[in-house]
C-alpha cells in the first residue's frame, strides 16, 4: 500500500515537472525591426546563460514526442525555434548554436525562398545547416499565409481544401530538399481556429503558436505555447523569468477557439485547473492593452476572466500566471483572441 501511495505521489509530481519552455526567435540582427529582433550579442548572452546554468536544450521534435507520449521531461528543458528562415539566422545565430552544441528548429515558408528574397536563406544554406547537424526544418505554410482567412467568394469547403494543400505541399517540399518530415507546423502570425486544429489533427501534425507559456502534458498538441523573444521582451532578466515558467495545469478550457466575431467584444474564458500545486489567491491575469485583472473564481478549481473594455480588432491575449507551492516559478498560460473589424474585414498586416 505504501509503495502504491509513493508511486502515485511521484506520478502526480511528475505532471508538474513535465514541462518545457519553447523559445521563439525571428531575427538575430542589429539592422532588422526591433519588434522581431534580438542582437547577436543578446542571442549569444541567452545561449551562454542556458549553457552555464545547465539547461537541457533538446530538439523540438523530441519535445513534441515526449508531450504526445506523456513522457517525463528532464528538468529545465528548453527547445529553441526560429520563424521564417531569415538569412541572419544562418549568419549570426547558427554559428553560436553550433559552438554550444544546441539543436534548434527553423520554420520556413516556401514561396519567399523560391522567389529568392534577399533577406531569406537560400535552399543551399538551409541544406548546409541541416547537414552540419542540429537544425530541424519545419513547416510555416507555403507563403506565410493568414491561414484563418477565406479568399473572396471562397466557400468553407474550398478554404479548408486550400489550407490542406498548402500545409501538405510545404511539408512535401521540405522533405524533398532536406529529408526532414517532422509534421510540426508553426502558425503564421500565431493565428489558427478550431477548423484548422481539426485539420491538423487529421493530418497527424502537431503545431506551435505565438502565445506565451510553458509547454507540457496540459497543453494542446495543436497549439503548443512559445515565448516570443524580441524587442522589449529580449532582456536576460525577462528570459530568466520565462525559463522558470511552468505548464499551467488546465484540465478544461472553454472556449478553445481563438477566433471571435466582430460582435464579441469582451469574450469570457473559463479554465478548470488541477489545484494541487497552485496558490490560487495569487492568480493574476493580464488583458492586452488593458492591464492586470484578478480572475473570478466560480468554484474551488474553476475560474473565468474577461476584458473590462472592448477588445480591439486584430490579435489580443489573456495571460494568466500563478505561483507554484513547491517549485521556484510561475504557472503561465496565454490565450489568443483574433477579431475582425466591425465590417468583417481583417486588419492589413
Amino acid at each position: 500500500m505504501l509503495r502504491n501511495f509513493i508511486l502515485a505521489s511521484l506520478l502526480m509530481v511528475a505532471k508538474f515537472v513535465n514541462a518545457a519552455v519553447i523559445l521563439q526567435y525571428h531575427n538575430v540582427s542589429t539592422t532588422t525591426p526591433a519588434v522581431t529582433s534580438v542582437t547577436p550579442e543578446q542571442f549569444a548572452e541567452h545561449m551562454e546563460y542556458l549553457a552555464d546554468n545547465k539547461f537541457s536544450v533538446i530538439p523540438l521534435s523530441e519535445l513534441v514526442s515526449a508531450i504526445k507520449n506523456k513522457q517525463i521531461l528532464p528538468d529545465k528543458t528548453v527547445a529553441i525555434t526560429f520563424d521564417d528562415g531569415y538569412r541572419n539566422i544562418y549568419e549570426n545565430a547558427h554559428p553560436i548554436l553550433q559552438k554550444m552544441g544546441f539543436p534548434y528548429a527553423m520554420f520556413i515558408a516556401i514561396e519567399p525562398i523560391e522567389r529568392k528574397f534577399a533577406k531569406m536563406m537560400s535552399w543551399e544554406q538551409i541544406i548546409t545547416i541541416t547537414n552540419e547537424g542540429g537544425a530541424e526544418i519545419m513547416n510555416h505554410s507555403y507563403s506565410h499565409d493568414h491561414l484563418i482567412r477565406l479568399n473572396e467568394g471562397e466557400t468553407k469547403k474550398q478554404w479548408l481544401e486550400r489550407i490542406r494543400k498548402n500545409i501538405v505541399d510545404t511539408e512535401k517540399k521540405i522533405a524533398e530538399k532536406t529529408g526532414d518530415n517532422f509534421k510540426i507546423l508553426a502558425y503564421p502570425y500565431g493565428e489558427y481556429n478550431h477548423d484548422i486544429t481539426t485539420l491538423i489533427t487529421e493530418l497527424g501534425y502537431a503545431a506551435v503558436g505565438q502565445q506565451s507559456g510553458a509547454a507540457g502534458v496540459y497543453s494542446e498538441l495543436t497549439a503548443l505555447p512559445r515565448f516570443p523573444i524580441a524587442g522589449a521582451y529580449a532582456s536576460l532578466k525577462q528570459l530568466k523569468t520565462k525559463l522558470n515558467s511552468l505548464n499551467m495545469p488546465i484540465v478544461k478550457q472553454v472556449p478553445l477557439e481563438p477566433q471571435i466575431t466582430a460582435a464579441q467584444h469582451r469574450p469570457v474564458l473559463k479554465l478548470t485547473l488541477e489545484m494541487t500545486d497552485i496558490r490560487a489567491s495569487q492568480m493574476m491575469c493580464y488583458i492586452s492593452r488593458q492591464g492586470a485583472k484578478k480572475p473570478t473564481w466560480l468554484s474551488d478549481n474553476e475560474l473565468e476572466i474577461s476584458a473590462d473594455k472592448d477588445l480591439s480588432a486584430g490579435r489580443s491575449r489573456y495571460n494568466c500566471t500563478v505561483p507554484s507551492k513547491t517549485k521556484n516559478g510561475y504557472y503561465w498560460f496565454s490565450h489568443t483572441w483574433i477579431k475582425p473589424k466591425a465590417n468583417g474585414e481583417w486588419l492589413a498586416e
